[in-house]
C-alpha cells in the first residue's frame, strides 16, 4: 500500500512494509529516498498519516502550503 503527500511543497510516500509504515521522498523524475530520521508508528492508522505528518513537519509551512494533503 502507497500514499503519496504533499509535506508543504515537498513530495513524499508512505509505504506499508512489513507491518511498518515507511517514509520516503521524491524526486520530480520518479525516484525515491528513503527518510530514516522520522519514525512513524506502526500501529498509527492510515486515515492519520497526513496530519502525523503535519505535526512533524509543521516547520516547513508557508503562505502557499498551509497543510499536508493527500495527492493520490
Amino acid at each position: 500500500m502507497k500514499r503519496k503527500f504533499n509535506v508543504f511543497g515537498k513530495v513524499m510516500s508512505v509505504y506499508r512494509e512489513a507491518d511498518e509504515w515507511v517514509l520516503y521522498t521524491e524526486s520530480d523524475t520518479g525516484m525515491r529516498a528513503r527518510v530514516y530520521d522520522v519514525v512513524i508508528p506502526s500501529e498509527l492508522a492510515e486515515d492519520k498519516l497526513a496530519q502525523f505528518l503535519d505535526d512533524i513537519f509543521h516547520e516547513f509551512a508557508n503562505q502557499r502550503y498551509q497543510s499536508v494533503f493527500q495527492v493520490d
